[in-house]
């Protein structure tokens, strides 16, 4: 599903997604990924909720956002209390949401210039 055309001033924006894809700046991703608004790491070696834990999150906590939207896939699912802890220790706040929410939501903080990183995860 394309996005609305937005004026957005950072390196990286989500221009479409699907069921197991992100496109960012026309490139199609369909492995997992961390994206902020001028970095891309892909593919993040996660691949399910389940691996989700504090070492497969530290390249999400080394770019010392503000907020942490981790997408889940096609449906929103909830991780493990210990990451909302892990969160809150640092005084981030983590928004878990299916895929396609995040992908909207991403773009709109992104544009308010917002500190935000996004975990996606692809390809489960």
């Amino acid at each position: 599903m394309p996005l609305a055309e937005e004026i957005v001033t950072s390196r990286y924006r989500i221009t479409a997604y699907g069921s197991n894809s992100v496109t960012i700046n026309g490139v199609v991703y369909r492995d997992s990924l961390v994206l902020s608004a001028n970095e891309i790491l892909s593919p993040w070696e996660v691949t399910s909720l389940d691996q989700v834990d504090a070492d497969s999150l530290e390249p999400v906590t080394r770019l010392n956002p503000e907020v942490v939207l981790l997408g889940t896939g096609e449906r929103q699912c909830f991780p493990d209390a210990k990451i909302f802890a892990l969160f809150g220790q640092r005084g981030v706040g983590l928004e878990v949401m299916d895929n396609g929410a995040l992908c909207r939501t991403f773009n709109i903080l992104v544009a308010e210039d917002r500190v935000v990183v996004a975990a996606i995860l692809l390809g489960n």
